[in-house]
């Protein structure tokens, strides 16, 4: 309940508006915890000081076996992702997560189908955009397509959930593509579609984690280390009866606090669960990413730990 991990990303960005990077490297950290260990929920925060970005919210997926496929959706307390930029007045945006569904599985054949919708909302700037993940054919070839409008919409009267819900007169542009490829815009004064986005040459960058002797004993990486190094040398007892101990432990600690009438309080954000789905950082959370930032990874162990 109480693992952690903190890692650092470089992304090189051309210069662009009012913040000059001179094409060099930004770096863009991530602090996440698991908060909650029934239902198992981590919060999670994304920082990118250079660019005023920031991302935060709640990690719970629910899976559910619907007899050819498993089907992924968001957990109850996984509102999305809420995005806030800072140089833009700091308007918030928030963005849901689409299910997915992992097929072939009888057939030992594993693809990957999202059909569903999903939005973005900004209160502030009073703009919506609804997507539309398309569903594939019984028979058809996936093809990953992706439609929606982005338009102006009432937050406090917020009732279009589908596209052709949507007044033309509100609609500012369109959507149109494949979410593993190229998605292009148009706007409602031109007919000429705009390439917003090609995922193609977009891949994950190596995260940068702080040294092993740097790492806090809760970290995920010296935390699992033991189950990892089972199951990479292909020892999957051991790897179970590794696991089966540190959850153990885990239900040991959380009984124990019971008994004394303890509440589980997170050390990197305020709560283990919050309404709105938006947690907040403690000044230990502030502290940790503001030393990714600097390079350092320094930080006094945990007083109270999970296992």
């Amino acid at each position: 309940m109480a693992e952690i991990a903190l890692t650092t990303s470089l992304i090189r960005v051309s210069a662009s508006g009012e913040i000059n990077t001179e094409n060099r490297p930004v770096r863009v950290s991530y602090l996440t915890e698991q908060t909650s260990h029934h239902p198992p929920v981590s919060a999670f925060w994304v920082d990118c000081p250079v660019k005023g970005i920031s991302a935060y919210g709640f990690d719970q997926l629910s899976a559910k076996f619907t007899g050819t496929s498993v089907r992924v959706t968001p957990g109850a307390h996984n509102l999305g992702i809420f995005i806030n930029l800072q140089h833009r007045d700091n308007e918030e945006y928030r963005l849901t997560h689409p299910a997915a569904q992992l097929a072939g599985l009888l057939r030992g054949s594993l693809s990957i189908n999202v059909a569903d919708t999903c939005f973005v909302t900004c209160p502030k700037s009073k703009i919506k955009v609804i997507l539309q993940y398309l569903e594939e054919g019984w028979l058809g070839k996936a093809q990953n397509r992706v439609s929606g409008v982005i338009f102006q919409y009432d937050p406090e009267n917020d009732n279009k959930v589908r596209i052709k819900d949507v007044p033309e007169k509100d609609i500012l542009a369109k959507l149109e593509g494949c979410w593993q490829d190229e998605i292009y815009y148009t706007l409602t004064t031109s007919m000429e579609p705009q390439l917003l986005i090609d995922l193609k040459p977009l891949w994950p960058l190596p995260k940068i984690i702080p040294p092993e002797s740097q790492q806090l004993r809760n970290e995920s990486r010296r935390f699992w280390q033991g189950v990892t190094e089972a199951i990479l040398n292909r020892q999957y007892n051991q790897a179970t009866k590794l696991k089966q101990e540190l959850e153990e432990r885990q239900r040991e600690k959380a009984a124990a606090r019971k008994e004394q009438g303890l509440e589980w309080q997170p050390r990197f954000f305020t709560k283990a669960l919050v309404a709105n789905g938006k947690p907040e950082l403690t000044e230990d959370g502030r502290q940790a990413l503001q030393g990714l930032q600097a390079n350092d990874y320094f930080l006094r162990e945990s007083s109270l730990t999970s296992a």
